[in-house]
């Protein structure tokens, strides 16, 4: 949170949390539409630490995301990783990330939690989702099989209606798939950052279907 971030003037901020695991090109372009359609000043990625969503589905080790993570945006100056998360004990919830970001920045920022249209289904699931909406914008990206309108049908209309909708190029790719190749010894190239991609072989990572890689 280092381009503009407290020096006095409001910027635009894009909050983008998961358990990359790993990280791949669909959540990269996710992000960089983030930024343009919204004219956001950074898009941070905040890995999660304990995902409350997915208790036991985590495969490889914080340690492992994080920098899978950190190398694939090195290389974008409007992207930077935040370990946020990973930093406090217990389960990564979106609430409490959102009011630790705030108070890191001093209210300084105008922030908007990134997300896709198969995440949003649950929203009501997740922790005081009105209180996120009190702090943040809502940004709900278009998926595969999970549209806008489909994924924001289903939430009561008060909390809908407060919803920004992103436009995304249909990118079928997910951490589930990409886990699954390598696994069956199939080619992870172009769905994941070339650094990314070796970083996971020269870590043997998903090479088994067991959790807490090394």
């Amino acid at each position: 949170m280092s381009k503009g971030a407290g020096a006095g003037n409001l910027v635009s901020i894009g909050i983008m949390g998961g358990t990359f695991d790993p990280i791949h090109i669909g959540h990269l372009i996710l992000a960089e539409e983030a930024r343009q359609q919204l004219g956001l000043d950074e898009v941070l990625f905040v890995p999660a630490g304990e995902p409350p969503h997915k208790p036991g589905q985590v495969i490889a080790r914080a340690e492992h995301r994080l920098q899978m993570v950190r190398l694939a945006v090195v290389d974008n100056e409007y992207f930077e990783c935040s370990t946020v998360e990973l930093d406090r004990e217990g389960p990564s919830y979106t609430i409490d990330t959102v009011r630790e970001i705030i108070g890191l920045l001093g209210g300084s920022a105008r922030l908007f939690v990134l997300i896709g249209a198969d995440e949003a289904r649950n929203l009501m699931s997740w922790r005081d989702p009105y209180g996120i909406q009190a702090l943040a914008t809502i940004a709900v990206a278009d998926r595969p099989g999970s549209d806008f309108e489909t994924a924001v049908g289903a939430l009561p209309e008060d909390f809908a209606q407060e919803l920004v909708h992103l436009q995304m190029p249909g990118v079928n790719v997910s951490s589930t798939n990409i886990r699954e190749r390598v696994l069956s010894g199939r080619s992870i190239k172009y769905l994941v950052p070339d650094a990314v991609e070796r970083y996971i072989l020269e870590n043997g990572l998903y090479k088994t279907a067991a959790t807490d890689h090394g």
